[in-house]
């Protein structure tokens, strides 16, 4: 006699990916749902969520309680896809025994790359350079006079890191190329940074501001941080310095910043990162001696497929139930 009774099937092992995301994500045994180009709302990353084993979020994604639960008991993961995890509540994810984990090495280099890249173009002055030559004002001007346009150099010069991790060291590294003194800031002490090659020297924080001709910030968000850069502190700074943030935009009080930059108090400032982001401070929209970028930081193809296979090892070990090699929570 045949068994009518209908077989028990197993739900589908889903991996959810809050959004597209470089290269080609594969992960044995899972499907890949990929939610697009556009920023979900708290609502429709909740629907997106529904059913997944794992889910690949961005730092723009809050993952609570409320993304958990809707998520459903099935989710064993969530794999963030960058190296800060302020975006996570921690106590949601451990009470529902939900592994976290993140991208730290894959953004190393091209974020330390873009914390030069803004260094160098305030320095000289690159973006109000090249806004000059397209407008044709070069052409109306005239050649320009040895006095015009200029400066400044970084040979010799001190260089103020806050925050000594990955990203912090890698940026330290670069200034071996301009001969420059290193001064860092840090909880406790990292002997990465005082031993040869850049033979840094750990301050307070208050004692390296004053010192800095550059000071660039890679400090993780956290309640201790969050505007650790504020009006005080860039009181402190040279009025020829300048400054970098790679981190996170609350790290520095954006409006104190902004009338600093006003106001010439200091040379100007490279910022990826904004306290609001997208938002950007209006008061910073019209100045010449800031210039900003998109939250860029590791956007190299590189780096960022990287951070895709990264995603997938930490996947592919939570849905075996192996320790994943980035976990953070």
């Amino acid at each position: 006699m045949t068994d009518s009774r209908p077989v028990a099937r197993s739900a589908p092992t889903v991996i959810a990916v809050t959004r597209r995301i470089p290269g080609t994500l594969r992960v044995g045994g899972a499907s890949i749902r990929i939610a697009g180009d556009k920023v979900l709302s708290p609502p429709e990353l909740r629907d997106f969520a529904r059913g997944a084993s794992v889910l690949v979020t961005m730092y723009t994604d809050r993952v609570d309680d409320a993304l958990l639960e809707a998520a459903g008991p099935q989710l064993r993961g969530v794999c963030n896809f960058a190296v800060g995890v302020d975006n996570f509540d921690f106590d949601a994810c451990r009470r529902r025994g939900v592994v976290v984990t993140n991208t730290p090495d894959a953004v190393t280099e091209g974020t330390a790359d873009m914390a030069w890249a803004l260094a160098l173009a305030v320095a000289r002055r690159v973006v109000e350079g090249d806004r000059f030559t397209r407008s044709g004002d070069w052409k109306r001007h005239g050649p320009l006079g040895m006095a015009e346009f200029m400066g400044l150099d970084f040979t010799g010069r001190t260089l103020l890191i806050v925050g000594a991790g990955r990203i912090g060291f890698a940026t330290a590294m670069r200034s071996r190329g301009w001969g420059m003194r290193v001064l860092y800031v840090a909880r406790s002490r990292h002997w990465d940074f005082e031993l040869a090659p850049l033979s840094a020297e750990r301050v307070p924080l208050e004692d390296g501001l004053a010192q800095a001709d550059l000071v660039s910030v890679h400090v993780p968000l956290t309640p201790e941080t969050r505007h650790i850069i504020d009006a005080r502190a860039i009181g402190l700074m040279k009025p020829t310095a300048i400054l970098v943030n790679t981190a996170r935009g609350p790290v520095i009080e954006e409006a104190a910043l902004a009338e600093a930059l006003k106001q010439r108090r200091i040379w100007g400032a490279g910022l990826d990162v904004f306290e609001r982001e997208p938002e950007v401070h209006p008061d910073l929209l019209g100045l010449d001696n800031v210039v900003m970028t998109p939250h860029l930081g590791s956007a190299a193809v590189r780096y960022r497929e990287m951070m895709t296979d990264m995603v997938a090892e930490n996947a592919a070990a939570i849905l075996e139930g192996s320790e994943p090699p980035n976990r953070v929570c």
